[in-house]
């Protein structure tokens, strides 16, 4: 499958990355890697004063109902909007 490679390819480029992506665009590559991976949220909401493990558990239930290929085609279209930024 061709988004299956582009997708292992954007997943080696993210490492790549000379600049740190902002916070946001790293929860959105969370989430959208989790979609892509796992499907919808299924996991409990963490509680107390994890925000980081909040954060990231809201930016995947954002997300909920997206499929796993349009996850994995954000995926690599975020991934390559990172990298042309950096040039």
């Amino acid at each position: 499958m061709e988004s299956t490679e582009a997708f292992q390819n954007a997943l080696k480029t993210v490492d790549t990355l000379t600049q740190r992506p902002s916070n946001e665009q790293l929860l959105k590559l969370y989430a959208l890697y989790k979609q892509s991976t796992h499907g919808d949220n299924d996991t409990d909401r963490p509680g107390g004063f994890d925000f980081k493990a909040a954060a990231k558990y809201n930016a995947w239930e954002n997300i909920k109902g997206q499929s796993k290929e349009e996850a994995m085609k954000a995926y690599i279209d975020l991934v390559n909007e990172l990298k042309s930024a950096e040039n």
